[in-house]
């Protein structure tokens, strides 16, 4: 049902800059304040700006806890995050306070499952490390048995999570002559299961026993944080690898960071951290994990997409709708 009372040219504040394509349209079709420095919000910049204004704009590096939203002002009425998840929004102050919460699902899909299979490629043999070999200068030729690393084809991948990304991983990874084998909490159609030659596991711990190479795919939520920790990560083989472009609060990191360390496990590939943007120097200094700095989603068609996604869900609710990408109650 439609609300006219809704501003027809809302108020709008953007804490990041984001591209110009997409700004230059927020500019023509709200009274929007952009983000001048791109940097994240401090804590009294998001509590300033909550208290005035009718839309935020938030991404993941914005906080929007439920202090932040118990300090909004009246007129705050929809929070139109920039990316899919939405671990960083206190959902339920938000519901109870009466604000909308948005998203933009689907937009950077490929992008993360393109960047997941070049973590599944790299880790294994060695790409980083070769490629730090070449610029220190140090490389004195090709040799039979150096810089060995493992074959990929023909290993089995546990994929946590078989949601859009984990199911497009499935499908480059089987183009590479990986095994699926996938933890859900649902179990996914038979037909999906046949086309993917996916075998299903009930259990993330019997998955993580069996899998040469695990790839997280899961939203981080109460029941997901620290998922992989110390006890999961040494029933791991000692030959396989971890991969993460979700969230790095799944993986409980200090118990990563020992692993890989004492070569518990042989490696992994990380894109996202618990503590972003602050990045544990232990984790700097280890040869056997491949660092990115949230890439996953680093293309510009991915961000110009989640920005077209971000404008529509306004225009919906300034014009008395849903917005298209609402995040409901129960979301996970």
């Amino acid at each position: 049902m439609s609300d006219s009372s809704r501003p027809r040219r809302p108020r709008v504040i953007v804490t990041r800059q984001l591209m110009p394509h997409v700004e230059g349209r927020m500019a023509e079709l709200f009274d929007v304040t952009l983000s001048a420095r791109d940097r994240a919000f401090t804590i009294d910049e998001l509590r300033a700006a909550v208290q005035n204004c009718d839309v935020l704009v938030p991404t993941v590096t914005d906080r929007i806890d439920a202090e932040i939203i118990a300090a909004a002002g009246e007129r705050l009425k929809l929070i139109a995050n920039f990316g899919a998840g939405v671990d960083h929004i206190d959902l339920a102050a938000a519901r109870a306070k009466g604000i909308m919460v948005a998203n933009t699902p689907g937009v950077f899909t490929e992008d993360t499952a393109d960047m997941t299979m070049a973590l599944i490629l790299s880790v294994p043999r060695r790409l980083a490390e070769g490629e730090k070999l070449m610029r220190s200068g140090r490389w004195e030729g090709w040799a039979p048995s150096t810089m060995l690393g493992r074959r990929v084809g023909g290993k089995l991948l546990g994929i946590i999570g078989m949601g859009r990304i984990g199911l497009a991983v499935a499908r480059r990874a089987r183009a590479f002559g990986l095994s699926i084998h996938y933890h859900n909490r649902r179990r996914l159609p038979e037909a999906i299961e046949d086309e993917l030659g996916a075998s299903y596991h009930a259990s993330v711990d019997t998955l993580l026993r069996i899998s040469d190479v695990v790839t997280i795919h899961c939203p981080h939520t109460t029941e997901t944080h620290e998922m992989v920790n110390a006890a999961r990560i040494a029933a791991m083989k000692p030959t396989a690898y971890l991969i993460n472009t979700a969230r790095g609060e799944i993986i409980d990191e200090k118990a990563l960071i020992a692993a890989l360390k004492s070569r518990r496990i042989a490696g992994a590939g990380l894109d996202v951290y618990a503590q972003e943007p602050v990045v544990d120097p232990e984790l700097l200094t280890l040869d056997n994990a491949v660092l990115l700095p949230h890439l996953a989603s680093a293309t510009i068609e991915g961000r110009e997409a989640s920005g077209e996604k971000v404008i529509a869900n306004i225009r919906a609710w300034a014009d008395g709708h849903r917005p298209p990408d609402q995040v409901l109650e129960g979301w996970v």
